[in-house]
């Protein structure tokens, strides 16, 4: 029965924050679903979209609906590390002797907006990346820790490509999702039109806070997954890799390389977020399956035939699905 409880208040918990989010953000229904779920699972967000289809606005109103700082890093070229993660600068004190004082970056928020991430060198990338995992920032011999929850959002774009430069699998494999953004319907986008003709800031308003994202982050990791589910999300990411004894066909014929062990715990840990949302205390086949594209499609490279087939990585992932099914 206290299950029961747990259960229905979570998933009242996150139809609020889709409600107020909604007063901010037009469509993208299945975006703000999986943001929600990697909020609460504890993960990062690689998000591709053309510019303009509402990516800051969404980060921007996830501040105010969980009452969280918010911070947008613009990623450039001349971007240096010290600018993400901050720096030593020489200050006087009261008594006017000199000494050295840690100045914050913008990475120290809860929310943070990485715009067009690619665009930075590999040194300031590199510089997210124990951020983004291990969720503290190391500057000369101190670190620092950042205050949870921690989300970062970075974005992409998917049609300019000059000047960037493209993320290592080290860091892609940081990211728990990585979610597209399509440009919206004429219905929608005339609402889009609508709402920011009326005012372009957001008026989404709190309805949470940090401490409630952290007690159902703790209530998720409570909830029972059964074996045979479970391996079922082994066998599917374990079917991504071509040079296994058991590789599944997909995998020898279109995936030149496969998803890492993370791709497996990232599979369990949001399927029960994706769970409670649904208002159920186990995890399902369905859950998994609904979170296999957002979880492999970064994680995997498909090979020249699938290419040659014009065969997108989704396209590879809902072969792989089936394959997995029948075993």
């Amino acid at each position: 029965m206290e299950n029961i409880e747990k259960v229905k208040n979570f998933s009242q918990v996150v139809a609020k924050i889709k409600s107020e989010l909604k007063k901010d953000v037009v469509g993208q229904e299945d975006i703000v679903d999986n943001v929600i779920i990697a909020i609460i699972a504890g993960g990062n967000v690689l998000l591709e979209g053309v510019p303009g289809v509402g990516k800051t606005r969404l980060v921007r109103s996830l501040s105010h609906v969980l009452n969280l700082p918010f911070s947008r890093i613009q990623f450039t070229p001349d971007l240096m590390p010290s600018d993400v993660t901050g720096t030593n600068v020489i200050v006087r004190d009261d008594n006017g002797n000199m000494k050295s004082e840690f100045r914050k970056g913008p990475i120290f928020a809860n929310l943070v907006l990485a715009d067009e991430i690619n665009r930075a060198t590999p040194k300031t990338q590199s510089a997210m990346l124990e951020v983004m995992q291990e969720h503290k920032i190391t500057v000369g011999n101190k670190t620092y820790a950042l205050e949870e929850p921690f989300f970062v959002l970075a974005t992409e774009n998917p049609i300019e490509q000059d000047g960037t430069y493209p993320l290592p699998e080290a860091q892609m494999d940081r990211f728990i999702f990585k979610l597209i953004m399509k440009f919206p319907g004429n219905d929608e986008l005339a609402d889009i039109v609508k709402m920011t003709q009326i005012t372009m800031a957001e008026t989404a308003e709190s309805v949470v806070n940090g401490a409630t994202i952290l007690d159902m982050r703790t209530l998720a990791a409570s909830v029972p997954v059964i074996d045979e589910v479970l391996n079922y999300a082994v066998r599917l990411v374990s079917g991504t890799h071509p040079e296994l004894d058991k590789a599944s066909d997909t995998a020898k014929k279109y995936i030149k390389y496969g998803a890492s062990p993370r791709a497996a715990q990232a599979l369990i840990t949001c399927a029960k977020v994706r769970a409670l949302i649904n208002g159920n205390f186990n995890v399902s086949y369905a859950d998994i399956e609904a979170l296999a594209y957002p979880v492999l499609r970064h994680r995997i490279k498909v090979s020249y035939a699938a290419i040659n087939e014009h065969l997108s990585v989704d396209d590879v992932i809902g072969m792989l699905l089936k394959e997995t099914k029948k075993k």
